[in-house]
C-alpha cells in the first residue's frame, strides 16, 4: 500500500537516502518508535523523587500495571523476563498507535517487522526452557506416552513453528487492514472527517494487538518454566 505523504522517508529523501526510506519505511519509523521510546526513559528516569511529579506517577502506574499483571501470570519466579516481555508490549503498542498520526506509517503494518517480533518471542521461549530445564527440556517435546513421542515430536515443532506465524500474522493482517480502512477513509471523505471515528477506534484496537501479543509472549515463556508431565 503507497502512502500518499510519509514524513519521515520526505526527510530521508533530503538527506539522499530517499530509496532506502521508500523501500524501508517501516525500517525507518521502527527507529522512530526506538527514539520516542529513548526520549521518553530518559525523561522518566531524569529527576525521579520521592514525591513523584505527574509524570513519574504516569510511568510508575503504566509499568507497575504491566508487572503486576505479568507476575500474576507467570509467578514471581518470571518476574526477571519483565523487561523483555515489557519492551515487546511497549513497542508493538508505540509501533500500532503512531499510525494514527498523519505521515506516520506503524511498523506493524508490515510482516517484516512482527515476524521479527514472533521470533525474538518464540526463540527466548526456547533459551528460558534450556535455561530451567537443561537437556531435559526435550520432554516438553516428547509427550506422555513413549511409544508416541515421534509423532508428537513433530506435531510439537510444527506447533511451535506455528507460534511464529499465528503472533506475525495476527498483528500484521489487523494493523494493515486498519491501516487500508483508513486510507480508503481519507481518500473518499477525509474533508468531513468521516476517518476520525475508526481513528479512535484504532487507539483500542491498538492496545487490544500489543497486549494480545504480549499476553501470549508471557504464557509461552510461563511454558517454558513449567515442568513437562
Amino acid at each position: 500500500m503507497e502512502h500518499p505523504y510519509l514524513f519521515f522517508v520526505k526527510l530521508f529523501e533530503l538527506l539522499g537516502l530517499g530509496h532506502f526510506a521508500h523501500s524501508y519505511p517501516h525500517v525507518v519509523y521502527s527507529w522512530v518508535v526506538i527514539a520516542l521510546l529513548l526520549l521518553a526513559g530518559s525523561i522518566a528516569a531524569k529527576n525521579i523523587t520521592l514525591i513523584p511529579t505527574k509524570m513519574q506517577n504516569f510511568f510508575e502506574i503504566v509499568i507497575s500495571g504491566i508487572e503486576e499483571f505479568m507476575v500474576d501470570t507467570t509467578g514471581e519466579e518470571g518476574r526477571w523476563l519483565f523487561p523483555l516481555a515489557a519492551t515487546v508490549f511497549i513497542y508493538v503498542f508505540i509501533s500500532n498507535l503512531i499510525g494514527l498520526v498523519p505521515g506516520f506509517f506503524p511498523p506493524t503494518a508490515d510482516l517484516n517487522t512482527t515476524a521479527s517480533c514472533a521470533l525474538v518471542v518464540v526463540i527466548f521461549t526456547h533459551v528460558i526452557g534450556v535455561k530451567y530445564h537443561g537437556v531435559k527440556y526435550i520432554k516438553h517435546f516428547m509427550g506422555p506416552v513413549w511409544w508416541m513421542s515421534p509423532l508428537i515430536f513433530v506435531i510439537e515443532v510444527i506447533g511451535h513453528l506455528a507460534r511464529i506465524l499465528s503472533l506475525s500474522f495476527r498483528l500484521f493482517g489487523n494493523m494493515m487492514g486498519h491501516e487500508i480502512v483508513l486510507s480508503i477513509l481519507f481518500g473518499l471523505a477525509g474533508a468531513f472527517f468521516a476517518p476520525l471515528p475508526i481513528m479512535a477506534l484504532g487507539i483500542f484496537v491498538s492496545f487490544v494487538q500489543g497486549f494480545v501479543f504480549f499476553l501470549l509472549s508471557i504464557i509461552y515463556f510461563s511454558g517454558a518454566m513449567e515442568h513437562a508431565h
